[in-house]
């Protein structure tokens, strides 16, 4: 269950809740078939809901206005210690590991030679038709059984290496120009929105994933490194395409942004120390006002809802993310025989 709307408020009714909206009931929720309450925003609960639902123990999830994980009201862990549990087992098994690996770069790749596939057609571009070809190659020599976990990462890598070499051609705007992937520090406006929105999105799984109860910090494609939430870096894989370059090629090729948006800065000395020393060394960001637009611009490009292949209900793009990690965990717990990315293929 979500509270969405700025200034809703739950109290209590009996033994249901009831869902305020300025200043009227607008839904009696029944708290006995309610397993997970999720507020976002500036919504609030009154004190005797909040007893409510430790009593019932009811998994309670605060988000803020963009989506982003705040908090969870901490009852016991005890369900998610049965999906940690089965995360930490079935992670550390070395062919558990690749061929879950294995199932996110395929889908990643697939969703890498679609996109050029379908922009090709439409622009004409027989290169962009050819990349997308040898990526499908490339998905398939992942998906072969006899290929460890060191080659499929060095697959990963070849794919997204003949996947940015064709992005020049998908930017229309001639005001903006791309001559390759570069990060930290980015050095041109269409890397520094890749940048930025990429990271909207890692923290979108992420928080999806603290939702679910599983451990951000150890996934199966990314290595344990200190303080990198791996898990999350492998389920981003498959929505950086459809959900982040699409966008960012949005705002680009309908001139939304101009390159009058950004700061640009003449730096010598690229190296730096930690993150905020990187702040200042940036070659190019974006202005504040264009920061807070495009904010504005993905909030409403996350809350478009498709109907998934196998759903009744339209999901917004944040939902779908929120359904795939728990297909994860479900297969984390062997309810499922395998991992599937989501099929960006069947949506209609």
């Amino acid at each position: 269950m979500y509270v969405l709307e700025n200034g809703s408020y739950l109290r209590k009714s009996g033994g249901n809740l009831a869902l305020f909206r300025d200043g009227r009931v607008e839904e009696e929720i029944d708290l006995e078939h309610l397993e997970q309450l999720i507020l976002v925003g500036y919504t609030s609960i009154s004190g005797a809901v909040l007893r409510m639902l430790i009593r019932s123990r009811v998994e309670t999830v605060l988000l803020n206005p963009r989506g982003g994980f705040e908090g969870r009201l901490s009852v016991d862990e005890h369900k998610h210690v049965g999906r940690r549990k089965a995360q930490y087992l079935r992670l550390s098994d070395p062919g558990f590991a690749l061929e879950t690996a294995r199932s996110i770069v395929g889908g990643k790749l697939r969703g890498q030679a679609r996109f050029l596939a379908l922009r090709g057609k439409q622009l004409g571009v027989d290169s962009l038709l050819a990349r997308a070809a040898t990526i499908r190659a490339m998905e398939r020599s992942a998906l072969d059984p006899a290929v460890d976990l060191d080659i499929v990462r060095g697959i990963e890598g070849q794919g997204t290496r003949v996947y940015y070499e064709g992005f020049p051609r998908l930017v229309r705007n001639p005001a903006f120009t791309f001559k390759g992937r570069n990060r930290r520090p980015p050095l041109d406006p269409v890397n520094a929105l890749l940048s930025f929105v990429y990271t909207l999105l890692t923290s979108e799984v992420l928080t999806a994933i603290k939702i679910v109860g599983l451990d951000p910090y150890l996934g199966a494609l990314h290595l344990e490194d200190y303080g990198r939430p791996s898990l999350a870096c492998d389920l981003v894989e498959e929505w950086r395409v459809f959900l982040a370059d699409r966008f960012v090629l949005a705002l680009i090729n309908r001139s939304v942004l101009s390159p009058d948006d950004f700061v640009y800065r003449k730096i010598e000395d690229t190296d730096f120390v930690d993150e905020e020393d990187l702040k200042g060394k940036r070659p190019v960001e974006m202005k504040p006002a264009t920061s807070r637009a495009l904010l504005k611009s993905y909030e409403k490009w996350m809350e478009q809802r498709v109907k998934p292949p196998d759903g009744d209900q339209r999901l917004t793009y944040r939902g779908l993310i929120l359904e795939q990690v728990r297909r994860f965990e479900r297969y984390l717990l062997g309810e499922l025989k395998a991992y599937q990315p989501f099929p960006w293929s069947q949506v209609g």
